[in-house]
């Protein structure tokens, strides 16, 4: 692991910064007297000195909530005016770059919101814009996952340590003014959206003036560069990436490995393209060739050669389709508590990114978490525990999560296996099946006779279907089964409904549940369906 570079720095200069910011945090002067300071005693500061005496000032006995508490907002005011960012030009498509863009996005949308605080309230000019704010999680989870990662190889761990809390703080608040505008308390919705904007604000102001020009000078291009895979896995918000032909934007909330999945549970990710997976299995088909047992072929490069897993033989092939088709999601942390791997299944229940291997586990997921995570380990090592359950229920959603303690041959521990598995299908199971059963699979997943005669068939009953929050999804895919990859023209986020866990979750979803879960605005949402049937009852009944 890398480390900040200090020795190039003026350490006088940050013992000064320091002096002054503990004293001031100590409240034994005011902020404008350590302003003054400042200007007097040290002068003009650079992101990476601001940074690097953030980093030496770091105090382990602090809480979860140290950013909160020491007020990181005026910390970074007592250096305000000295702080010199000079401009740096970006490519296109940049992690870096991407991330400015989002943020220059959601000051645009905060702008709107503050702008309407003006007029007499009206939820549904609300309800859109908060539906968009809402996806502004995916910025958190790229820089939790992806950037926080990345700083930390190099030695500068303080944004994980301090940052991320403020990070779910605010994500947190965005999310109680959308519940506030949901439940109708029109009355506590204005001072909690005035709240959020300040601390998004503050956020955001952090993020451009420290954070990001510190990752330009700590992280190398060609690491940039390897990001670039991992940040195309999570998803952006609401914004262009090259090679996109359109805006790609998910609600997927920030869900970390292993035990960040404790502490924020949230929706289904989006599934990671072709090009990613195919990475992801040569790294892995690279890993198991370099450790695996002696191989029946010789040829390093033989696609027959076979590998002697524990019972049988097999090619690398057919371990990576193994592990593509699993059911289930799996990560695996070392006895060093790395995290060494992820199965890359297309339908990956919670977000992964490349950026997670390697990474200590107890920075995949907010200080808040980080004793639960300790525990369970601990109790696997010393052998009192060996295994640890948990379980998200949610309406039409069950997600069940296990931890198990791996140990070698001897009982020695060597490391946490994660399972996750979508098991709202299975709590749905009653009675018994013992003969066979396809459930329309080859079709979809529906069991629509349509969908064999012609995707886009006129629906076989002549009474309009009547769209409201209470319609079930189903109940539209059995009159028009095209509508399941045509959805996704209304956001793309119901792409995912075409993904095997979005197949399962068709049966119990309903028009008012897909908006909630995606942040599309119901009213978009049945429009944009209105559209479609007008579009199929227009086709002939053949489909041709």
């Amino acid at each position: 692991m890398g480390t900040i570079s200090f020795e190039n720095l003026n350490r006088e200069k940050l013992e000064k910064m320091i002096a002054i910011r503990t004293a001031y945090a100590n409240k034994e002067i005011t902020l404008d007297e350590a302003r003054d300071r400042a200007r007097k005693e040290v002068g003009d500061v650079s992101p990476e000195e601001f940074a690097a005496a953030e980093q030496l000032v770091k105090n382990a006995d602090q809480g979860a909530d140290e950013c909160r508490l020491e007020d990181t907002k005026e910390i970074i005011h007592i250096f305000e005016g000295l702080i010199k960012r000079p401009p740096e030009e970006l490519p296109f498509g940049h992690p870096i770059d991407a991330y400015r863009r989002e943020v220059a996005k959601m000051k645009e949308l905060l702008k709107q919101g503050h702008e309407l605080l003006d007029k007499p309230f009206d939820p549904e000019a609300w309800k859109p814009l908060m539906a968009d704010m809402m996806k502004y999680r995916v910025h958190f989870h790229r820089k939790q996952n992806q950037l926080y990662s990345a700083l930390e190889r190099h030695g500068f761990n303080r944004p994980s340590t301090t940052m991320w809390t403020y990070d779910d703080y605010v994500r947190d608040e965005i999310k109680k003014c959308n519940d506030l505008l949901n439940l109708g308390n029109y009355a506590a919705f204005p001072e909690a959206y005035k709240s959020m904007e300040i601390d998004c604000l503050d956020l955001m102001g952090k993020e451009e003036l420290i954070l990001y020009p510190t990752a330009l000078k700590l992280i190398p291009p060609e690491e940039f560069k390897e990001m670039e895979r991992g940040d195309r896995e999570i998803g952006f918000f609401l914004i262009h990436m090259p090679g996109e032909p359109s805006q790609t934007t998910t609600g997927a909330q920030t869900i970390n490995p292993i035990a960040n999945t404790i502490a924020s549970p949230g929706n289904v990710a989006s599934t990671a393209s072709s090009g990613v997976a195919s990475n992801f299995l040569n790294d892995l088909g690279a890993l198991i060739a370099k450790y695996s047992a002696a191989p029946a072929a010789p040829a390093a490069d033989d696609p027959d050669r076979l590998f002697h897993v524990a019972e049988g033989q097999l090619t690398l092939e057919q371990i990576n389709l193994i592990f593509r088709h699993m059911p289930v999601d799996l990560s695996y942390v070392d006895e060093n508590e790395l995290v060494k791997f992820y199965t890359d299944t297309e339908h990956r229940i919670f977000p992964r990114s490349a950026g997670v291997i390697g990474r200590e586990v107890r920075r995949c997921h907010p200080p808040k978490s980080v004793h639960i995570v300790e525990e369970i380990i601990e109790k696997f090592r010393t052998g009192e525990q060996n295994q640890a359950e948990f379980w998200i229920n949610k309406p039409g959603l069950f997600i069940y999560i296990t931890y198990v303690a791996v140990r070698d041959k001897e009982g020695k521990f060597r490391g946490v296996l994660e399972m996750m598995q979508n098991c709202t299908h299975i709590r749905e199971l009653e009675g018994s099946r013992t003969l066979l059963t396809w459930d329309g699979e080859q079709n979809g997943g529906y069991g629509q006779k349509e969908a064999l005669d012609g995707e886009g068939a006129a629906p076989a009953s002549s009474t309009p279907l009547e769209l409201n929050a209470d319609t079930r999804l189903k109940d539209l895919l059995a009159r028009y089964p095209k509508a399941i990859k045509d959805m996704a023209t209304i956001d793309p986020h119901f792409k995912k409904l075409q993904s095997p866990l979005g197949k399962l979750m068709v049966q119990k979803a309903t028009f008012g549940m897909m908006s909630e879960h995606s942040g599309v605005p119901l009213e978009k949402l049945v429009e944009g369906v209105k559209n479609l049937i007008a579009g199929y009852e227009k086709e002939p009944v053949d489909g041709q």
